[in-house]
């Protein structure tokens, strides 16, 4: 045996992905008392689907991180190859910080039932990394970010306008204000 898993077939990736949307909405609307019927019933499936793809709510939560960060990650490369990486970086930066402003309520819920939302995102996380170099490098390459900016810094950033996105609940007007200012600091001088 390889131990790689196989891939799915069609029908079965799409009642993987209603039931990873469902549970989504689900738990935004129900938090913790959550059940997997409901999730079942938004999702259009029977209870055994769920079962099948996730054996427990645990398995469910952690797939919803990693599939988001994955839906991230692919964003991330589909802009690399936009026709304006300045824009294309600052604009990945600035989904990244609102994502994670919007995410908070479900990362409260998934810590609540003893899921680490960051242990699930690691899976991910290599993608996401190299998504988000290439759209550093290809800004720095059209002269829109600073050529002194290395991963460790920008990855220091984000993470930091991620935590006070989170934690104060920013205003659209508040977020873009301080972004702005950031990315100021992340162009080249001219």
């Amino acid at each position: 045996m390889s131990g790689e898993a196989r891939p799915l077939r069609a029908d079965a990736q799409r009642n993987r992905t209603r039931v990873l949307e469902a549970a989504e909405a689900v738990l935004a609307r129900d938090g913790l008392s959550a059940s997997m019927r409901a999730i079942a019933q938004k999702a259009g499936v029977g209870l055994g689907t769920i079962y099948r793809h996730f054996p427990t709510q645990e398995d469910l939560y952690r797939a919803i991180v990693t599939d988001r960060t994955r839906r991230l990650a692919e964003e991330a490369h589909t802009l690399s190859a936009a026709e304006d990486p300045g824009a294309a970086f600052f604009a990945f930066f600035t989904r990244i910080v609102v994502n994670a402003a919007r995410n908070k309520p479900m990362a409260d819920i998934l810590v609540g039932s003893g899921v680490d939302p960051k242990a699930a995102m690691a899976e991910g996380a290599p993608d996401m990394r190299s998504a988000i170099e290439t759209l550093l490098v290809n800004a720095q390459k059209a002269g829109a970010v600073r050529q002194d900016l290395r991963m460790p810094e920008l990855l220091a950033l984000l993470a930091g306008a991620c935590l006070v996105a989170e934690r104060n609940q920013w205003s659209d007007e508040l977020r873009d204000r301080a972004l702005g200012i950031l990315f100021d600091g992340l162009r080249p001088n001219h």
